[in-house]
């Protein structure tokens, strides 16, 4: 597939979710990005499904019905080493469970980075599949979250967390 401006273009299903319309993108070797449409130029490339695209939208109606937990599709994030770490460290986080960016920040030997680990988060391009909702602040507070703090509420409320 292309890369333009450090992202993986490729066919994009569309998809309703109860948090709203999710693009899903297959770069050939598994789902590149999971995106919240907000408007028209949220992804410039070609729309269709693949088989992967096809296995991403099934996990994630499972997951939105609540019959599944853990994911199986294979994934294809583009990042720097330290972003494929922390976004690593977020698949590690269970179903149900919050971390910390500080305790992430660990996670990955970098426990002085726990800002580095917030804007790893900002930039993870796997909604929910790479579950950045689950990070929460230090007094385990609800913080940041791309798509905003209610759709992480409401992700979060799925997953039976109560902050």
């Amino acid at each position: 597939m292309s890369r333009k401006e450090g992202q993986l273009l490729g066919p994009v299903l569309y998809r309703d979710y109860p948090i709203g319309t999710l693009g899903l993108v297959d770069d050939g070797q598994g789902i590149s990005r999971v995106f919240l449409v907000r408007d028209s130029g949220t992804h410039s490339g070609p729309e269709g499904e693949t088989p992967l695209t096809l296995w991403a939208a099934a996990e994630l109606d499972g997951y939105f019905s609540g019959r599944l937990k853990n994911f199986t599709v294979p994934l294809s994030p583009c990042g720097t080493e330290f972003q494929c770490s922390v976004w690593q460290a977020l698949r590690n986080i269970p179903y149900g469970q919050t971390r910390t960016y500080g305790e992430i920040a660990a996670e990955v030997g970098r426990p002085k980075a726990a800002r580095a680990v917030g804007t790893a988060n900002h930039d993870n391009p796997l909604l929910i599949l790479t579950p950045c909702h689950r990070v929460v602040g230090k007094s385990g507070a609800l913080t940041g979250f791309a798509c905003g703090l209610d759709v992480k509420r409401r992700l979060l409320d799925l997953e039976g967390v109560r902050l």
